[in-house]
């Protein structure tokens, strides 16, 4: 097996870094340490952590929202698939011992200027946010306002949930939070 570029492993190192120790815990050194690289390597690739952070937020979310949309692609509807999006997230969250979301994790220890990382977590919730109400809207039961409106409900389920399973360290936030879209979408 060929092993990983330095771009790669910088971005790898600084992934398990900012997400187990946090953002502003993880200082460029150690990523630097531990990625095996040298600084001017790394200098190559990333001109700050910041940008080695917004390198990490888009390869997660590209990650994260295709697994989601392979989880829920076999199921007969919208209806079911907005349910089943729970059960990816049950999955997911308990394999990683309830730690949370990469991106509700970073932007509650991002300092103001790191306007970059606000963007790309942002984008991440209105791309999330966008998938659900389309999902909603795939049924045809709603009017696009409506469709609209019942997407936010559960958008906001489905992110309370999650760092309520990181508080609580136990998956019961996002069962009920599923029970509640179930009666939701009726």
């Amino acid at each position: 097996m060929k092993k990983p570029g330095v771009k790669e492993r910088i971005i790898d190192t600084a992934s398990r870094l900012f997400y187990y120790d946090g953002y502003n815990q993880t200082g460029i050194n150690k990523i630097i340490e531990e990625a095996g690289v040298a600084k001017a390597s790394m200098y190559q690739h990333f001109r700050s952590k910041e940008d080695i952070a917004v390198a990490y937020l888009e390869r997660r979310h590209q990650i994260g929202f295709v697994k989601m949309a392979e989880y829920v692609a076999d199921k007969p509807n919208y209806k079911e698939k907005a349910l089943a999006g729970f059960d990816y997230l049950y999955d997911w969250l308990s394999s990683v011992n309830f730690r949370g979301c990469v991106f509700q994790n970073i932007i509650t220890d991002l300092p103001k200027d790191h306007i970059k990382i606000r963007d790309k977590v942002r984008n991440q919730k209105d791309e999330r946010r966008n998938w659900i109400q389309n999902l909603i809207k795939s049924g045809g039961e709603h009017t696009i306002e409506e469709a609209e409106k019942l997407g936010d409900e559960i958008m906001v389920l489905m992110e309370g949930a999650i760092i309520m399973t990181q508080i609580q360290q136990d998956g019961w936030p996002i069962k009920t939070a599923k029970e509640t879209c179930r009666k939701l979408l009726g």
